[in-house]
């Protein structure tokens, strides 16, 4: 028994100077402080630290009756030191991490172990100290990841239904930290690509999402969930995501379902954010059409790193940037517009009006990518604090509704509007409704221009001022 003890950081420093060192760096909180005292230097105990009795030896470590949640730091310069504590670490537990502190030593002169990370000394503060055994703790995460699929022959990389950016990002991640191929780790949705950036953004890269049905995940021999979790799929969902490998998220965490491994972090703004942190821990050379594309999901998720963002958000933002392609990105962001719906688009143009901050589109018929790009536009109009394009597709009413982000309702707005007559909901500053034409008919007579202009603004209105009440 541990009597309740939670993992600690054990630091063991080779020597009194570099104990020293670790003291004027500052020792943080939950870290046990042990020097190993080198030949003919004083045994002066060194301020904060205790001797590692037995030395460098698997009994030594033994005896700090280690948890399973612990992590090491081993701070020297000297290459026999620091293999052989590794060595005898890896014996009471093969699989710690562990952090390997020193200006002199490479990667090379470290004995093989699968959680093993190293950084300078010197240099370090406090804030970097802390930074790196975070890169440690996502590193840990890898090695349980590879470990738990390596052996799988085909593992499904499931997204959201219509996914978006954030969720593509992450899958093509994650086949590149498992180093397999879209035949043995392909990118699944129950859904569609729907929104003109995402599908430009998979087009741009060359990125694959094939859409299966439910049944069809019985092919699969190993399933990770990203940027999703089991519950949007149905309450309850399908048997087979009852049980899955591994879900990786930022969303708040749902029960319902089993997952060998469980990483979701609802303080990142964006999982995007989390998989960035994977790459860097496992030291995995980010090419431009990765950086681009996890820089894109970040992007998208926190509003351009003004919605929800994180000090983690910023920094995977600005480690991405340095990588990314610029020209890719316009190529995403500002996907093309066909000539008919620049057509619908100056036709609405026309007749837009904006009041009490809504500013609104009726496009008459289009095609669905095109009124989600409108409303993004109409965002600009000075004064609006709500956009919202509304199209015919098929025999559906169609909208897109955009918000300036600090109203932060437009999911709930959406609901309350389309309540009784169709379906709706979405983000705090994006959501999507759809209206029949025959139940629009039924309730307010015609299905002419005016008539849905007006219909709606005053819905919108009403939805939006109790939203704020």
């Amino acid at each position: 028994m541990n009597g309740g003890r939670v993992g600690r950081r054990i630091i063991v420093c080779d020597g009194a100077e570099t104990a020293r060192l670790w003291n004027r760096i500052g020792a943080g909180p939950n870290e046990e402080l042990l020097w190993v005292p080198r030949e003919n230097e004083s045994r002066a105990r060194p301020p904060g630290f205790r001797a590692l009795q037995g030395g460098l030896s698997e009994d030594a470590f033994q005896k700090l009756t280690p948890l399973a949640t612990d992590e090491y730091a081993l701070a020297s310069d000297d290459g026999p030191w620091a293999r052989t504590a590794i060595r005898e670490i890896a014996k009471v537990d093969p699989d710690v991490p562990i952090l390997v502190l020193s200006d002199l030593l490479s990667d090379e002169d470290l004995p093989h172990h699968a959680c093993v990370r190293r950084t300078g000394l010197k240099t370090l503060i406090r804030d970097d100290v802390d930074d790196e055994f975070d890169h440690l703790s996502n590193l840990q995460r890898v090695v349980q990841l590879r470990t738990l699929l390596d052996s799988r022959e085909r593992v499904g990389i499931l997204l959201q239904p219509d996914p978006d950016p954030d969720g593509i990002a992450c899958g093509y991640a994650l086949r590149a930290i498992l180093g397999r191929k879209r035949t043995t780790a392909p990118l699944i949705s129950f859904g569609e690509i729907t929104r003109p950036e995402n599908r430009a953004l998979v087009e741009a890269l060359g990125i694959e999402v094939h859409v299966i049905s439910p049944d069809e995940l019985e092919e699969m021999d190993g399933l990770v969930l990203v940027d999703v979790q089991p519950n949007v799929f149905g309450d309850p969902p399908p048997e087979r995501l009852l049980k899955v490998d591994a879900v990786i998220d930022h969303h708040p965490e749902r029960t319902g379902y089993d997952a060998l491994i469980r990483d979701i972090r609802p303080n990142y703004g964006a999982t995007a954010t989390i998989f960035t942190e994977y790459l860097r821990a496992s030291k995995i050379e980010v090419g431009p059409r990765l950086a681009t594309a996890l820089l894109y999901g970040i992007k998208s998720d926190t509003q351009y790193l003004g919605r929800e963002t994180s000090r983690k958000d910023m920094m995977s933002f600005a480690y991405l940037h340095a990588s990314h392609s610029p020209a890719l990105l316009r190529r995403i962001e500002r996907p093309a517009l066909p000539l008919d719906g620049l057509r619908a688009l100056g036709r609405a143009l026309a007749k837009a009006e904006l009041r009490d901050g809504i500013h609104m589109l009726v496009l008459g018929r289009v095609r669905e990518d095109v009124i989600p790009q409108v409303a993004d536009m109409a965002l600009q109009a000075e004064g609006a604090e709500w956009a919202i394009a509304v199209g015919q597709v098929g025999s559906n009413l169609v909208f897109s509704v955009r918000n300036v982000g600090y109203v932060r309702a437009a999911g709930e707005v959406v609901r309350a509007v389309v309540e009784g007559l169709g379906v709706g909901g979405g983000h705090r500053s994006m959501a999507k409704g759809i209206i029949p034409l025959k139940a629009f008919r039924e309730v307010y007579g015609t299905v002419d221009r005016e008539q849905i202009r007006s219909a709606l603004f005053d819905a919108f209105t009403r939805a939006i001022r109790n939203n704020q009440d």
